[in-house]
């Protein structure tokens, strides 16, 4: 029965070889962007894809499972290099603004009146209160 099924698992194990590529690739483009939350999900899209490229394995065919694995090796290997080539680049400095700035005319500080409170307890309750709990 392996050997009837052998002409449907190698096609799988194909199609899951593409499938780690291109996540292997997108990997790379992401580890050389510095952006690891794309390296990880497209990581984790690369394990369901070289799973199923093992499944032409059933047919005794291990090249797609190969070139899956080796697919995230380069890719990590080239991303690393990549990166490290872009953060030792130095940064531009930014050139400095020689257009004078229009001073902008600024509102006179005013001190205002403080505030009442909306309610006012009488002065004779708090005195009622505090005669009360010395008792």
């Amino acid at each position: 029965m392996a050997n009837e099924l052998a002409g449907l698992f190698v096609p799988i194990g194909v199609a899951g070889a593409v499938i780690a590529v291109i996540c292997a690739v997108i990997a790379l483009v992401a580890l050389a962007r510095g952006s690891e939350g794309v390296v990880g999900g497209a990581i984790a899209a690369w394990i369901v894809g070289a799973m199923l490229s093992a499944a032409a394995g059933f047919a005794h065919n291990w090249i797609p499972a190969l070139v899956a694995g080796a697919a995230l090796v380069v890719a990590l290997t080239a991303g690393g290099i990549v990166r490290a080539i872009l953060v030792r680049r130095p940064v531009r400095e930014p050139k400095p603004i020689t257009e004078a700035v229009a001073a902008t005319p600024t509102k006179p500080v005013t001190a205002e009146a403080p505030r009442q409170p909306a309610f006012e307890v009488p002065r004779a309750a708090f005195e009622a209160g505090a005669s009360a709990a010395h008792s």
